[in-house]
């Protein structure tokens, strides 16, 4: 479904001579996107019917829609147009891993593994999951995809006696974990914003500096005991964290 007339109608409503038209354009078409009011998979109008509204030349039109694919906002379909890309929203109160939400979703999830060992625990390591400096841990990293397209990277580490057959690993980690009745019981994770490194933007397909979400994530058993400390790293421009509020007291 492609943009509705009356939200095609606030495209150039306030342009100015002040900045460039690409930039306008680009920021009226952002807008519209990130305030929710067109969704994942929608068309935007042809470079054609955005020319006649904008008055803007057809370099100019381009100029701006190329600025949203860049930032991925926006992707084409060769021969059918360009479509808004696809954003996923997580809830900050799910204790859930990434494929599960994943399929939630109705998108195909998979990763790219880029450290799958075992290994002796560094200082921190041992400090954060309360191990001896000597025992062994599972060092995990990988690529999250969306539909075959970059999401995240992960890196987490898990005392290894709780996994200990890597080889039963493949996507989903709390699923290979509770196959080993270790599944999360409970857990935190903080959320901060922040740009991306080089190596980052090249394992994410985004530019350098682009915006991420850096996670830091604790999870537990049952009895308290430390299960996973993983560091993510997720696509600003794709990922929404989304929590419940409830009012406790009306002390204010």
């Amino acid at each position: 479904m492609a943009i509705k007339d009356v939200l095609l109608n606030q495209i150039g409503s306030d342009w100015n001579s002040s900045s460039p038209l690409y930039q306008q354009l680009a920021n009226d078409l952002r807008k519209l996107i990130l305030d929710g009011k067109i969704s994942s998979g929608e068309s935007i109008p042809s470079e054609r019917i955005l020319c006649e509204k904008t008055d803007a030349s057809r370099v100019t039109v381009r100029k701006a829609i190329d600025q949203l694919i860049m930032e991925g906002l926006l992707f084409r379909r060769q021969g059918s147009g360009t479509f808004i890309s696809e954003r996923i929203e997580h809830k900050g109160e799910d204790l859930s891993g990434f494929t599960a939400e994943m399929r939630n979703l109705g998108v195909d999830p998979s990763s790219i593994w880029l450290i799958k060992m075992h290994a002796e625990a560094t200082t921190e390591e041992a400090d954060t999951l309360k191990l001896s400096t000597s025992a062994q841990v599972c060092r995990l990293s990988r690529v999250r995809l969306s539909n075959e397209m970059p999401m995240g990277i992960e890196n987490t580490i898990i005392p290894a006696q709780f996994l200990p057959d890597l080889d039963s690993l493949t996507d989903s980690l709390y699923h290979a974990l509770q196959a080993n009745n270790r599944a999360p019981c409970h857990g935190e994770q903080k959320v901060t914003a922040s740009i991306a490194s080089p190596t980052e933007a090249g394992l994410l397909s985004i530019k350098e500096g682009g915006p991420v979400l850096r996670i830091e994530r604790y999870t537990f058993l049952e009895d308290n005991t430390p299960l996973e400390y993983t560091r993510s790293v997720y696509r600003g421009d794709k990922y929404v964290f989304t929590s419940k509020l409830q009012l406790f007291n009306q002390g204010w």
